[in-house]
């Protein structure tokens, strides 16, 4: 098998696997179902990835740079902070209502995927204090705020969702709503808390 045609086998388990975990949750996904749906041996699959935490490494390491490459390209090309925000929101439910809550419940569980999303969360975190910064510059932040507590305060909440599995209780989309838009207009200057009112439900 040539370098290329294990790189597009490659691409085509990620794509399969990252379908039927966001459908279905991680752990009630086998790499037999993989391996059928893809009419292909289990030899063959397991040539190229080692297990499924391989598998899902990728995908979520693929799907990670792509969202940051999203990321970038807005915030270069929007006007303001609450244009990025907004955008974002609008992107992140659209993702959320396509993925069932036990994929994220199920994370937990795949130790080497998690050290990755630590991992990337804490080079982000000077890109993140960044945004806040340029909020405050526009306008639309309050500039008294200890933004660096703010941070600390929002990987805070991811962690607590993850550890008292709040997927299982609450909608996706009501806990990403309800923990950014709270959180939000804690912060906002009486700018940002109309453009949030004008434009927040219409997302």
């Amino acid at each position: 098998m040539s370098p290329q045609q294990k790189a597009t086998l490659r691409e085509e388990i990620v794509s399969c696997a990252m379908r039927f975990f966001a459908a279905k949750g991680i752990r009630s996904v086998k790499m037999d179902d993989i391996a059928r749906e893809l009419t292909m041996s289990k030899r063959t699959l397991y040539e190229l990835f080692e297990n499924k935490e391989a598998v899902l490494y990728e995908g979520v390491r693929r799907h990670h740079e792509e969202s940051t490459r999203r990321m970038n390209e807005l915030v270069s090309q929007s006007d303001n902070v609450m244009t990025v925000i907004l955008a974002s929101y609008r992107v992140k439910i659209d993702e959320l209502r396509q993925v069932n809550p036990n994929f994220y419940a199920d994370l937990g569980r795949y130790p080497a995927v998690m050290d990755y999303l630590e991992q990337r969360n804490r080079e982000s975190r000077q890109r993140f204090m960044d945004f806040l910064h340029r909020g405050v510059d526009e306008g639309y932040f309050r500039p008294e705020v200890n933004y660096d507590l703010i941070a600390h305060l929002f990987t805070a909440i991811g962690h607590y969702m993850a550890d008292h599995n709040l997927y299982s209780q609450y909608s996706l989309e009501d806990l990403f709503h309800n923990m950014l838009f709270t959180t939000l207009r804690g912060f906002c200057t009486q700018r940002g808390l109309e453009v949030l009112d004008r434009e927040l439900y219409s997302v």
